[in-house]
């Protein structure tokens, strides 16, 4: 399994639920080999724009993705799976493909980190306000 690869696995869902679709390896993340994957849907409807992607029959990798409909690749549906719960590759997306993703949700991370910092900073204070207050 890589980067790229569209696998099968048990996903966890919004309601609690865990339910066996396909995703989409992202990252092999440090030290344990646990994966990074993002979810895959059939429900275009779940859509975000500017951030997840269609994949369908019109696009080139399309038929080596294994998909079976038009989907949604949904970069805010995120999972770190251990190798053991992925059941098996069913297909890839392209490395063009791959890329791209990616580098929307690194954007979309380091675009937002740095709003949250800030937030971070201004309350840094009042926390420490607050500690000395209760420690007295």
């Amino acid at each position: 399994m890589k980067q790229g690869d569209v696998i099968l696995t048990p996903v966890p869902q919004a309601d609690g639920k865990v339910k066996n679709r396909p995703a989409i390896i992202l990252r092999e993340m440090p030290s344990y080999g646990d994966m990074l994957v993002c979810g895959v849907s059939t429900q275009l409807h779940h859509y975000v724009k500017d951030f997840d992607e269609f994949i369908s029959p019109e696009h080139d990798d399309f038929e080596s993705s294994g998909l079976l409909a038009k989907s949604l690749i949904r970069l805010g549906f995120l999972a770190v799976l251990p190798r053991s719960r992925i059941m098996g590759t069913i297909g890839s997306i392209s490395s063009e493909r791959q890329k791209r993703l990616l580098k929307t949700l690194s954007d979309y991370l380091i675009r937002n980190s740095t709003n949250s910092a800030d937030s971070a900073k201004e309350t840094q204070p009042e926390r420490e306000a607050e500690s000395s207050r209760r420690k007295q």
